[in-house]
């Protein structure tokens, strides 16, 4: 049988080099089965098609076949809690259908207990649980690993993951913003040890994560960590005025990387407005709020009764 797989996202978006984990998943199975595999070819017949599509505001491809077998949360039509049966998620990825992919990708922990309103992980994945070891997601070809764990530091099993890679030779990355809230004088000293292939990443999306941010940044400083090496996530939701005081408290520590995501979630109606996109796109990622306040930059740029809220 010849399978086709079709990568919304890497179709959509031209420049998207991040790999799709199930359907690399979904490729190792169906060649351990004998199987033929290759991306999806609208002129050619397959015996199974397979579609992911992670973000709800990707374009679903009208000529996908009516019998696809469609998975991810970008297709809201789908049940939030089914996943890949268990004998393909126990498969290793096939890179191959990924070539330009030097790097390992994986989870040590599925599951969030937490339930934060602009978050589907809790009812996709439930609770927080175990789910690998880091020595069954590296690649023999490569020392980077990039997790994708939503939550590791609230499972004690993705701290003794993290903690037991320490030494191991690999360079990581955990491309989820981690909770300061959860991070102790333990937990600073293992991500202080770790070899991070550039940033230590967590997530300041509401003003009640402030402290425990500038908790966590002068527990690391304890250990040697320069707020340099630390990226810290953004949510903006229609309340600038939340979203300004957050920055103006984080970018005190000089050379603090911060990085503004405009809500988004379609299936709840949801969509950036202006000022959100404006503050995501020219004043956090033009650098602009280095220097001067959201305000400063709304009169300079003469937004003002644009775009203040």
């Amino acid at each position: 049988m010849v399978v086709g797989l079709h990568d919304a996202e890497k179709k959509h978006f031209k420049s998207k080099n991040f790999p799709n984990y199930a359907l690399m998943k979904i490729s190792a199975w169906h060649k351990s089965c004998g199987d033929d595999v290759e991306w999806w070819n609208p002129l050619r017949k397959y015996g199974r098609v397979y579609s992911s599509k992670i973000f709800d505001f990707t374009p679903t491809d009208p000529y996908l076949p009516e019998d696809v077998i469609r998975g991810g949360t970008g297709y809201m039509d789908i049940p939030m809690s089914q996943g890949l049966p268990e004998e393909i998620d126990d498969m290793f990825p096939d890179y191959s259908i990924y070539p330009e992919c030097d790097y390992a990708i994986g989870y040590l922990t599925r599951g969030c207990p937490n339930h934060c309103r602009w978050c589907v992980v809790p009812r996709k994945e439930g609770d927080i649980r175990p789910y690998r070891t880091w020595e069954e997601v590296v690649r023999e070809d490569t020392n980077k690993l990039i997790l994708m764990d939503n939550n590791i530091l609230a499972c004690e099993h993705g701290i003794e993951q993290m903690a037991s890679l320490i030494g191991s030779g690999y360079r990581i990355d955990l491309n989820q913003g981690m909770d300061a809230r959860l991070v102790n004088d333990g937990v600073a000293d293992i991500l202080s040890r770790l070899n991070w292939i550039r940033f230590i990443r967590f997530s300041c999306d509401q003003k009640s994560q402030i402290e425990p941010i500038r908790k966590t940044i002068e527990l690391l400083g304890k250990y040697g960590v320069k707020p340099y090496r630390i990226f810290i996530y953004l949510l903006v939701t229609a309340d600038i005025q939340d979203a300004t005081e957050r920055v103006e408290a984080l970018k005190k520590y000089k050379a603090i990387n911060l990085y503004a995501q405009a809500e988004r979630n379609e299936r709840l109606g949801i969509i950036p407005n202006k000022t959100q996109l404006e503050f995501q796109n020219r004043y956090i990622y033009g650098g602009s709020y280095r220097n001067e306040t959201w305000e400063e930059y709304c009169e300079r740029k003469g937004l003002k009764n644009e775009v203040m809220p």
